[in-house]
């Protein structure tokens, strides 16, 4: 019943004598009932916000260049150029090791092998020094480049994976989607950004390599290359190496592509794997 109707019919209860109390009552109920549509007012939709599409990142398939010897019993974690020379970084308890390779032959040219309780994980090459990063025991390794001295140590507070710098800042991974940026010198943390995909967080973020303004990051247990733009964290392509390893003889037991290097001089791409027999010069092909 609207208001104004409910008024008129009190006005006539009234002209024909009804109890007064009960007008009352049926004034108060009006009353009521108006103050409750005021404090509602219209029922608004919420709009609906439009989907927003976004395209997916580019996926690139591989050519081979070259195939160079690759020690088997390396269990690579990670990969290196520097001045045309390449270092490896090697893991397992007992086996892991800081190597100078010739690219050619694989020779192992240099080695220093950490002690026992250290699982190593991915390196890279900074002003003359080589860092190295162990999995579980919250510790990097500094070496001289050329002598392989152990300048000094430090600590984060997360896994040790992959490794790289942008010439500014080490970029660290950690295992999850995670990069994490650090001081050259303090190697406290100045940031970090979240890898994702299509606003999906890409998790396993493993070996990593600083290629003309991008980070090269390994998946871990895939065949796949994330390439990263380490301002947002965004994944801005994809490199498929399936079927890499098997255009090549293989015996023994292998294990997870991993290892990535790039000679920047030469604009050539390096890839290998843990306990791989092979390192691979790599041109990227755009997917059809």
């Amino acid at each position: 019943m609207k208001t104004s109707r409910g008024l008129r019919f009190v006005i006539t209860l009234f002209h024909r004598g009804a109890n007064p109390l009960l007008l009352v009552a049926i004034i108060f109920v009006l009353l009521s009932t108006s103050a409750c549509l005021y404090r509602s007012g219209p029922t608004r939709r919420k709009p609906v916000p439009s989907p927003v599409t976004t395209a997916p990142a580019p996926v690139y398939t591989y050519r081979v260049v070259n195939a160079y010897p690759h020690d088997p019993q390396a269990f690579t974690q990670g990969l290196a150029f520097d001045n045309g020379i390449l270092y490896e970084g090697t893991g397992l308890y007992g086996s892991s090791s800081l190597r100078r390779v010739d690219r050619e032959t694989g020779e192992v040219l240099q080695i220093h092998n950490l002690p026992a309780e250290y699982f190593g994980e991915g390196i890279t090459v900074y002003q003359g020094t080589i860092i190295q990063l162990t999995w579980q025991s919250y510790t990097g390794f500094i070496y001289d480049r050329d002598s392989f001295d152990l300048l000094r140590q430090f600590s984060y507070p997360t896994e040790g994976w992959g490794v790289t710098h942008d010439g500014e800042r080490i970029i660290m991974s950690d295992g999850t989607s995670i990069l994490h940026f650090l001081d050259p010198v303090t190697f406290s943390e100045t940031g970090s950004v979240e890898v994702h995909d299509n606003d999906m967080p890409v998790t396993r973020i493993n070996e990593l390599e600083h290629i003309n303004g991008e980070i090269y990051a390994n998946v871990w247990q895939t065949d796949e290359i994330a390439i990263i733009d380490p301002r947002d964290g965004r994944v801005t392509g994809w490199i498929d190496l399936s079927g890499l390893l098997p255009t090549r003889e293989v015996s023994g037991q292998v294990d997870v592509l991993n290892g990535i290097a790039y000679d920047s001089p030469a604009g050539r791409l390096f890839v290998t794997g843990k306990l791989w027999p092979w390192l691979f010069e790599i041109e990227l092909v755009a997917r059809q």
